[in-house]
């Protein structure tokens, strides 16, 4: 999964981005890669990794990884290559989902960029350069088809949509609101990769007083929550300058430090919970003595296709499924316990896999 951050400057968004890279790496045991300096790869901190394998006496543990990609140079005119303009948007396009980093505190020390603190205000002005750009791509793509679509009932189809589309995106919506009409539509659309079509989580940056009950009494946050709300968006409450502190501290210090505050979970995992709720995501575990491991998936997902996230050879030639839950297995305190008492279970091919869910492969190539 690749979330892109992205936020006006002034939010706390670099802040964001380098306290959880940072603190993802430490909490995991994780080696922090970093691919390019606004790149960062950080293990999703799973508890139940660890008990597996020490259940299983497993020689490696690998978790889940989420890719954060800090999208610099967003201003006002970024569309029209203002800031960083063209890179970021390039950028952008590569993303699972966008969160989107708005600032809901007042501070005199940090200059906003538009000179008073407006979350819906700054919301609006990314919005419109995402807007903007993907008009652009659809007005090009508009052009070339145009020229073939004399002779050709499905490509005079696709333009058709793309008018509508950009009118739509005229009117100030984003494209993931566009009601589509067919299969045909939806294949054109996917093909576009538009950036107001990707799932968005807003990160209300907030002070470390409205971080405890989770910026309640804060009208920013509050004005962000009807927002995201009504966009169908994903939304929870940080304190960038707070990440910024834990992540210098080591797994023990930092559960101290959030009980002392009242809080029961780090923005790290806040973010990563909300991410897999928006995407529709979930994890299933393979264990043994040489790795137990976390596998990303959709939602749905049936065993073949879940097998295929190992390798394209288990999806191939997949024959069955060994499944116990997570919950099962950490109970009976063996394998070959909850085994004997009915717990493990051989599914088919339309066995839909479960968050949780604790796989053995079988297949033949």
């Amino acid at each position: 999964m690749k979330l892109g951050i992205v936020g006006l400057p002034n939010v706390g968004k670099s802040t964001l981005f380098n306290s959880l890279t940072k603190a993802g790496a430490e909490s995991a045991n994780y080696p922090f890669c970093t691919i390019d300096p606004n790149v960062g790869v950080v293990a999703v901190p799973d508890e139940r990794l660890d008990k597996l394998a020490a259940l299983y006496n497993s020689a490696k543990v690998t978790p889940a990884v989420i890719e954060f990609v800090d999208i610099a140079g967003l201003v006002k005119g970024a569309s029209k290559g203002e800031g960083l303009g063209n890179q970021f948007l390039a950028n952008i396009r590569e993303v699972d989902a966008i969160v989107h980093v708005v600032r809901c505190f007042e501070d005199s020390n940090i200059v906003h960029v538009d000179g008073s603190i407006n979350p819906l205000r700054d919301i609006e002005t990314i919005n419109l350069e995402l807007i903007f750009s993907d008009m652009e791509v659809l007005e090009r793509r508009l052009s070339k088809q145009k020229r073939a679509a004399n002779n050709n009932k499905e490509i005079a189809k696709e333009c058709g949509m793309i008018e509508r589309l950009i009118a739509f995106l005229e009117a100030g919506n984003l494209a993931k609101n566009f009601e589509l009409e067919d299969e045909d539509e939806e294949a054109f659309f996917k093909e576009y990769n538009l950036l107001t079509a990707k799932p968005v989580i807003f990160a209300a940056n907030v002070t470390e007083d409205d971080l405890a009950n989770d910026g309640a009494d804060n009208k920013y946050v509050e004005a962000v929550r009807e927002f995201a709300e009504k966009e169908k968006c994903g939304v929870f409450v940080i304190c960038a300058q707070i990440e910024q502190e834990i992540s210098e501290l080591d797994e023990d210090e930092k559960k101290m430090f959030l009980e002392d505050l009242g809080l029961k979970s780090s923005g790290l995992d806040k973010l990563i919970a909300a991410s897999y709720s928006l995407l529709g995501l979930i994890s299933y575990l393979t264990a043994g003595e040489t790795e137990t491991r976390a596998w990303t998936i959709t939602k749905g997902t049936k065993a073949p296709q879940a097998a295929g996230k190992i390798h394209s050879d288990f999806e191939r030639g997949f024959i069955k499924a060994e499944v116990v839950s997570y919950e099962d297995l950490i109970r009976c305190g063996s394998y070959n316990a909850a085994k004997e008492k009915g717990l493990v279970r051989m599914e088919g091919k339309e066995y839909v896999v479960k968050d949780g869910d604790v796989i053995l492969f079988r297949f033949n190539v």
